[in-house]
């Protein structure tokens, strides 16, 4: 047994330190990081000694981690080129390999830092027990301005409840930059994605994104705290790398993300056949999926002369979903088109009614099949009973119309 130096100063440490302890204890955190972290050997064990000091003050962790740069190590040893297009990876078959082997490995690698216990370390006696899995599903991106980013994926729902399980257990929960679609097929996720969507499933108290660079203000000083309108308009300006703009948008999406409940006398959600007086709501609700290349652009002009073919989902007096058919009645045939949802309410299943109420109106007018373009929700097509076909099941108006530029995937349902 050996006499503290500064007992004093060892004792004041603790009171500083107990408000956080007592105000974080039992709380959820979730830690996003680069696997540009992970390859910096000496600077990634300090971190995990951090890790483990949170774990050691009873705070849940979820840990989300990338391999940008282990991918760009697996490719060029295979004499393979890397592919990007508004900085994200265009994962082909052959990429998609290396995203599963770098993966594979960091997961092994993040483990068995996190397993260290050997005494006289910041880990003796740690006992970290750490759990991952399948806990997100995917989607792809799908076809972007021209560009196929195939095995390029969209966080599409986070298993919060499996997470949440491993998190009382006392496990440290691992989630990867992978997720994987009900078909079974494996996409590569930006890991910002990834632990924005984590963040917001569990309502986490904290998401953390670890960054290469930090933003500055106006004399370089680095900005140590910002305000969600402060980021928004750091964002617009120049400046700022690639990684660390991404980072701050999915931060400010996490932050944006809000939860609520409301008690009325009568039901405040209806799907309905769209009236004029929606035209302004429906444009509200397109316009930023028109903005980013979702959805064909459609004035309101247009939309006033078309409003008839449109079911909706009013919520509070609010259009928070929409969906449009448009018969070819020659052709015992009709097209989905302009399926729209609220980002906050993607999980609400409001797709699926839109769609079946879609298919009620087509069986009323003895349509036979439906069909619907898309460039980024396949799989949920699919989902829903759709297969993909070619551009020569569309009723000879409608292939006229088609934009080989825009490179729309077909599906096609027969009712």
């Amino acid at each position: 047994m050996s006499a503290l130096p500064h007992p004093e100063a060892f004792v004041r440490w603790f009171r500083q330190a107990a408000p956080y302890v007592h105000a974080f204890r039992g709380r959820t955190f979730v830690i996003g990081f680069g696997g540009e972290l992970v390859a910096e050997r000496s600077r990634f064990v300090k971190f995990v000694h951090d890790l483990n000091l949170l774990a050691a003050l009873g705070i849940r962790l979820v840990l989300v981690h990338g391999a940008r740069p282990q991918i760009e190590a697996e490719l060029r040893a295979k004499r393979q080129r890397s592919r990007y297009a508004k900085g994200l990876r265009i994962t082909d078959a052959q990429s998609l390999v290396a995203v599963k082997h770098a993966a594979g490995v960091l997961r092994v690698e993040i483990e068995a830092l996190l397993s260290q216990g050997l005494p006289n370390s910041p880990m003796a006696g740690a006992q970290i027990r750490v759990a991952s899995g399948n806990y997100i599903a995917a989607k792809p991106i799908g076809v972007v301005d021209g560009v196929d980013y195939q095995f390029t994926g969209a966080v599409r729902k986070v298993d919060a409840v499996a997470i949440a399980r491993r998190l009382e257990a006392g496990e440290v929960v691992l989630v990867p930059h992978i997720g994987y679609s009900p078909t079974g097929e494996v996409f590569n996720l930006a890991w910002e994605d990834v632990a924005e969507n984590v963040a917001r499933a569990l309502k986490a108290d904290k998401l953390l994104l670890t960054v290469e660079q930090l933003p500055t203000g106006r004399r370089g000083q680095i900005l140590s705290e910002l305000t969600a309108r402060e980021a928004e308009a750091l964002l617009k300006k120049d400046g700022l790398t690639a990684p660390t703009k991404r980072a701050m948008e999915h931060a400010l999406r996490a932050v944006r993300a809000g939860v609520g409940a409301m008690i009325t006398a009568d039901p405040v959600e209806k799907l309905r056949p769209a009236k004029i007086d929606d035209v302004g709501g429906i444009l509200a609700l397109i316009e930023p999926l028109e903005a980013d290349g979702t959805l064909v652009k459609r004035n309101r002009e247009r939309l006033e002369q078309e409003i008839a073919n449109f079911e909706v989902i009013e919520h509070d007096g609010s259009i928070l979903a929409c969906a449009a058919l448009y018969p070819y009645a020659e052709e015992k045939s009709a097209e989905l088109a302009c399926l729209a949802v609220s980002p906050d309410f993607r999980d609400a299943g409001y797709g699926e009614r839109l769609l079946l109420a879609c298919e009620a109106r087509a069986r009323a007018a003895k349509i036979r099949r439906i069909f619907a373009l898309t460039t980024r929700a396949q799989h949920w097509f699919i989902a829903q009973g759709f297969k993909e076909a070619g551009v020569a099941v569309l009723p000879e108006k409608r292939q006229a119309l088609y934009n080989w530029k825009r490179g729309s995937k077909i599906f096609l349902k027969r009712l």
